[in-house]
Parts: C-alpha cells; structure tokens; sequence
C-alpha cells in the first residue's frame, strides 16, 4: 500500500471519528436543553397535586329513569313557563304566598263563618261608595283634595284572547268526547269513566268552593315538591305503572277482550 493510500484511510478514520463526536454532542444538547419532557412532567406533577374539580352535575333528564307521562320538559315548562309556572313553582313566594292566603281567606270567609257572596259583594259595595261619598263632601270642610276616582274599563283585546282560548279547550274536549264515545279506544275510556266517577265521589263530599279550594292548595304544594324529589318519585311511579301494566294485561286477557267493540271503521257508502 502506497503512502498516499495509507493518507487517504487515516483521513477517512479522522472524519468519521469526528462526526461522531459532533454527532453525540449535539444529541447530548438536544437532550439537555429540550424543556419539553421536564415541563410535560412537572405538569403532570401539578395536575397530580390538583384537587380535581367535581364533575358537572349532570340534569335529571340525563338520567335513565323514565319521566312521570312520558314528560321530556321541565316542571317549570309544563306549566307553560310564564307568570303562573312561577307561582305554583314558588319562584316568587311573596306572589304565591298572597295567592294562596287569599284563597284560604275566601274559603274560611264562605265556609267556616259562612259568608254569602251575594251578601259580600253588597257590603263591600255599600262600605266604598259611602266611604268615598263622604270623603268627597267633606273635603272642602276639611280643607283636602278630593278622592281621585280613576275610570275603569274593561279592554276588549284581552277579553276576546280569552274567549278565543276557552272556546279552542271547549272544541277539543268535544272532540275527545266524541272520540271516546265512538268505541274506538277502550283504555281511554275506562280511564274517563274511572275519573267522572272519582270527580263525583269528591263533588258528593264537598260543595264547588270547598274542590276549588283543594285544587288551588294542591297547585302549590304538588308541583314544588315534585320539582324537588322528582327523580324519587319518577322511580317509585315507573315501578308503579309497570306493576299496572301487567295487572291491565291480565285483566284485558280475561274480561276486557271477550266484551263486543263498536266498528273500527265507518261503513262505506253505497
């Protein structure tokens, strides 16, 4: 081997040798000046160290217990989610305070003292106009400004809105009449007889005023009460039904289904 052969293989071993060098003193500051790993770490030491936040409660309709009906919106919307959702729902308890006060009032007065309404309207009406007639004769003697007596009138928007709305409820509790007499759907109709009959057992045991009144204290304490144990109670009610369900299966096997139906479908015309 000439010497310039013996030059060229030691100038090859000398680079290779010091590209290795370079090569591992870049990986080793690579390595030691990257602060990606020690930050991703102390992060996770952090986070470690974090008390972790309680999961977002999650809302009752999230949950798997089936709503009482088949309901899919809340208390407050069933209500229709105005001014009256507000007070049978308590949000504002001065309102359903005095609502509910004024009704017992009305009822004591009618009930317990047995008060006439008749007899109350007339009283009332005697005590303000002599009231306010004095008060406007006397003013000049007593020298004071005479009572303001404002105009009152009843507008006609709202009472047509309201007539408009009573005769649609009207219209479909005919048609639900009508449905339930043609003999097409005997579930519903057991349901209506079952409810007429109750509603006369209660009508039999207290006068008109004395259900008003029931209905009005159970439209503000039912509804609240069940806005707040609503997932205890959608679980006792959903056994319940399923329990009436079998019970409603069996007695449709033996009874319901050997009675006679009305037609399904109207005779066609000739």
């Amino acid at each position: 081997m000439t010497e310039h052969d013996e030059h060229k293989v030691e100038k090859e071993e000398h680079d290779e040798s010091l590209m290795d060098k370079i090569s591992e003193k870049l990986h080793f500051s690579n390595h030691s000046s990257s602060p990606e790993p020690a930050l991703s770490s102390s992060d996770s030491d952090d986070e470690k160290k974090k008390p972790t936040s309680p999961a977002p409660a999650t809302s009752s309709f999230g949950s798997k217990v089936r709503r009482l009906f088949g309901r899919e919106r809340p208390v407050h919307k069933v209500f229709g989610g105005g001014k009256p959702a507000d007070v049978f729902l308590w949000r504002n308890k001065k309102i359903s305070a005095g609502f509910l006060g004024g009704a017992t009032a009305i009822w004591v007065l009618f009930e317990v003292v047995e008060y006439h309404l008749l007899t109350l309207l007339c009283h009332g009406l005697m005590i303000a106009l002599a009231g306010l007639f004095l008060w406007s004769n006397a003013s000049t003697f007593i020298h004071k400004s005479a009572p303001h007596i404002p105009e009152v009138h009843i507008p006609e928007k709202p009472v047509l809105e309201f007539a408009s709305a009573l005769r649609n409820e009207i219209n479909r509790a005919l048609a639900v009449l009508r449905a339930i007499a043609s003999g097409r759907d005997l579930k519903m109709f057991l349901l209506v007889i079952g409810g007429l009959w109750l509603a006369s057992i209660l009508g039999g045991c207290c006068d008109f005023l004395t259900l008003f009144y029931i209905i009005v204290v159970v439209l503000h304490t039912v509804p609240v009460l069940y806005e707040k144990y609503e997932d205890q109670v959608d679980a006792f009610a959903e056994k319940a039904l399923h329990e009436l369900k079998k019970q409603y299966a069996v007695l449709d096997a033996k009874v319901l289904s050997k009675i006679p139906r009305g037609p399904l479908k109207d005779k066609k015309k000739d």
